[in-house]
């Protein structure tokens, strides 16, 4: 089962004081051609959220298998799949994304109303500003002009601040599960929100 273990179950953090202005981020649907630039957002914050509590090795495989190109076209070209790619402005560089498609969920009552929010990673710099909120609520808004009545997401048991996170959009526990990630073996809170009950 593939790890949950990622920044994508990260909320945006408290903003830190900073003397640099705040700085304009775009965000617009990904499309193929972007699958370079998802997979090296997503090897980023994999590495700056990971290095040191995973094993190196560990590490560095599930990167370079979970966070492959390859991955991202596949997404990129499954009609049932849907992603967001943040940009800051001027220039264009991506800081973040959102997976959303077919859930894939130790969830008994499944079925076709049903998607799943697969990934919202955002680079460390750009959380605080509100753009994890901004990435699921175009996820949302998608889910809902599909005829989609409720989202369900995946998020590590132990990362307290990303659980009240989704708590605070809606979300609430409705189940666990187990994963890998090289030798370590953790715990997802499976977590549902009805479409209706995430509108901003």
């Amino acid at each position: 089962m593939q790890s949950s273990l990622t920044p994508a179950n990260l909320p945006p953090e408290p903003a830190q004081p900073t003397s640099l202005p705040m700085i304009p981020i775009s965000i617009r649907p990904a499309a193929p051609g972007d699958e370079a630039a998802l997979a090296l957002v997503g090897q980023a914050t994999f590495l700056e959220a990971f290095a040191g509590i995973l094993p190196g090795r560990d590490l560095m495989n599930h990167c370079l298998q979970q966070h492959a190109v390859e991955k991202y076209a596949a997404w990129l070209g499954d009609p049932a799949t849907r992603m967001w790619l943040a940009e800051v402005e001027p220039g264009g560089a991506p800081v973040g994304y959102l997976v959303l498609t077919t859930p894939d969920l130790p969830v008994p009552d499944l079925g076709p109303a049903d998607a799943e929010i697969k990934r919202v990673y955002i680079l460390h710099r750009f959380q605080g500003e509100g753009l994890g909120t901004r990435l699921m609520d175009a996820g949302r808004r998608h889910a809902a002009a599909s005829g989609k009545r409720r989202l369900l997401l995946g998020v590590y048991s132990q990362n307290t601040s990303a659980v009240a996170f989704y708590e605070r959009l809606g979300y609430r526990k409705i189940g666990r599960r187990s994963f890998t990630v090289g030798s370590l073996t953790c715990e997802d809170f499976v977590m549902s929100c009805p479409v209706a009950a995430g509108a901003r």
